[in-house]
């Protein structure tokens, strides 16, 4: 039976930091979580729990790496199939970013600018040897992407539908599907109905 232990944002944050201790060279880590939950945001809080280690940091937001809007929009603005399989450029990340960190020491921070629907001519830059880059977005895991830990911030619907705004509320549908497809091991399993006070199942060693 899966425990999760009551937890912070900061406490979370330090966890997963502690975690990249055990691996001296590039790490990359995933955490996957929708848009309501903020993703974005813990990966911060542990580029900085990294930092205090003596380790570089790097965020990378999945939605750095979104595709053009005509590939988006092509089946209409609220199709969850697109949302699911075209909205981002999951091969672009790994190329540019997961495996580019580890085999050229470089990334590239970002790809597409969302807003402008334009090229971001981003600049790549350097990875060093203990780097650590947190990936952060919806619907990472499932995709063969080669994370070295993975965190999933789970929301049940009840609280997507709570935290998503209402234009984005059609998303929900595509993050549940996704989710129940998803059968790889996850490190840390994430209750996040309440982002203030997660409950953390850590499966590392499964």
């Amino acid at each position: 039976m899966s425990i999760f232990i009551p937890s912070t944002p900061q406490a979370l944050a330090g966890q997963v930091a502690a975690l990249c201790q055990s691996r001296p060279s590039v790490t990359v880590v995933a955490v996957d979580g929708a848009d309501c939950a903020r993703p974005v945001e813990l990966a911060r809080l542990i580029g900085s729990a990294v930092v205090a280690l003596d380790r570089p940091s790097a965020v990378a937001s999945l939605h750095d790496y979104v595709r053009p809007a005509s590939l988006r929009f092509e089946f209409g603005h609220e199709d969850t199939l697109s949302y699911r399989t075209m909205w981002f450029d999951y091969e672009a990340l790994d190329r540019e970013v997961i495996t580019s960190a580890r085999t050229r020491r470089t990334w590239l921070p970002r790809l597409w600018d969302e807003a402008t629907d334009r090229s971001a001519r981003s600049t790549r830059e350097p990875v060093h040897e203990r780097h650590v880059i947190i990936v952060a977005g919806p619907m990472l895991l499932g995709r063969g992407l080669d994370f070295d830990i993975s965190v999933r911030l789970d929301m049940s619907e009840a609280a997507l539908r709570r935290h998503t705004p209402s234009a984005d509320l059609w998303t929900i549908d595509a993050v549940l599907e996704h989710q129940a497809t998803v059968t790889e091991p996850i490190d840390l399993e994430v209750r996040y109905d309440h982002p203030a006070r997660p409950a953390v199942c850590t499966h590392l060693g499964r």
